[in-house]
Parts: structure tokens; sequence; C-alpha cells
């Protein structure tokens, strides 16, 4: 199996550039990121102090069942049941996901599931410790990032497409401050890979995007 790892910070466009890479290549595209936003809206919904690895740590109980997967060739997440595709996207989410990320007991519940699926199938996974720690001996590794400026205005244009009330500059905070989290903390930080190919999309547009990812992991497989 062929297995290519993309990591990179918030905003960086990891998901629909790796989505519209895998689709190209014929390889499933895994978003590691939904499973942890999942984790994190789980703990939310739950009303549990999130900045308590005990209490996040025990939302993973046994009645927890987060699932992926393909409908119509689209990854959807659920929980307990539930698409909550929708509901992993809102900032909340994404913040939550930045916390439990950083819980072990939430990266060991996930570590397994991430693995399996890549052991199964030619795959782009994405998320902030893929090259590094989930799939250490993939053949491809890439870290995609894009300044904090430009990250932010994406994801702003992307949460008001969607009819979400929010600011450019509520949105570049919260994007510089889950930056500082995920590569400052203990477990698992956001960083490149020793074996990793950096492809900033800052001025690519996204086909441009698309197509720097695609030619990186053909001159990799093709090497």
């Amino acid at each position: 199996m062929i297995n290519v790892a993309i990591d990179g910070p918030a905003g960086a466009g990891k998901s629909t550039i790796a989505k519209a890479a895998a689709k190209k290549l014929g390889f499933i595209y895994i978003d590691t990121g939904a499973l942890y936003r999942t984790v994190g809206v789980n703990a939310l919904r739950r009303g549990v102090n999130m900045e308590s690895n005990e209490e996040i740590a025990a939302t993973l109980t046994d009645t927890l069942n987060v699932e992926l997967k393909f409908i119509d060739s689209q990854q959807r997440m659920f929980l307990n049941g539930e698409d909550v595709s929708e509901e992993i996207r809102t900032p909340e989410a994404s913040m939550a996901a930045s916390r439990v990320s950083a819980v072990p007991a939430v990266r060991a519940y996930l570590f397994d599931l991430q693995r399996n699926i890549a052991k199964e199938n030619n795959c782009l996974m994405d998320g902030r410790d893929i090259g590094t720690v989930v799939l250490p001996d993939a053949q491809v590794k890439i870290f995609l990032t894009a300044s904090a400026e430009v990250r932010a205005k994406r994801r702003y244009n992307e949460l008001t497409q969607k009819g979400i009330q929010c600011g450019y500059d509520d949105v570049l905070s919260d994007m510089i401050k889950r930056d500082y989290d995920d590569s400052h903390r203990a477990i698992a930080p956001l960083k490149p890979a020793e074996d990793s190919v950096t492809v900033d999309t800052s001025n690519f547009t996204l086909e441009q995007s698309v197509e720097a990812v695609i030619k990186t992991i053909e001159d990799k497989i093709n090497v």
C-alpha cells in the first residue's frame, strides 16, 4: 500500500487539497483532524472542563462511538450514530480538537483506527503528526503550510460562506493561538518530519496547490 502523510497547521488547506489530490490519484482520503474534532464535540456536549485532561479522558467511555464512513465517496463523521460532519467545522469544534489532541488518552484512542485504515488502503492521510507519529514509514511525507494571515482569510471565507458569523480578526487570533498550542504541546507536537517536503501554498490557487502536492507525491513514488 502507498501511504502519503500530509501534516501542517490549521487552515493550511490540508483537507481540501488532500481530498482533491486523492481523487485524482485514485487513493482514499483520511482527514484525521475530523476524528479529533468529533471527540472534541463530544467533550463540549458533555460540558466537561476542557482544561482537565482527566475529564476529557473520561469522555472516552465504552459507549462512545466515533465512526468514519465514506458516503458517495465523501468522508462523513458520526458520533454515536449521528452525522456531525457539519458541526465539527465550527470554530468551537476547532479549538476543542486542538485541546483534546493534547490528551494522551485521546491520541491512543484514535491511533489504531488511523493505522488500520492506512494498512488496508492506498491513502492520503492528513493531520498534525501523521508523518512523525502515526505513519512514520509513509512513502511520501508533506508539510503543507501557508502564512497565518492567508490561512485565516481562507478559514474566514469558508465560515462566512456557510453562514457562520465571525470576524476576520477573531479567526486570525484563534489561528495564531492554535498554531502555538499545536506546536508546543508535550505530546506529538506539530512539526515537519525530518524527511518531509514542505509545500507553501501562500501564493497558490487551490488548483496550483493540488498540482504541487500531486507532483511531490509522483516524484517521490517514481524515485
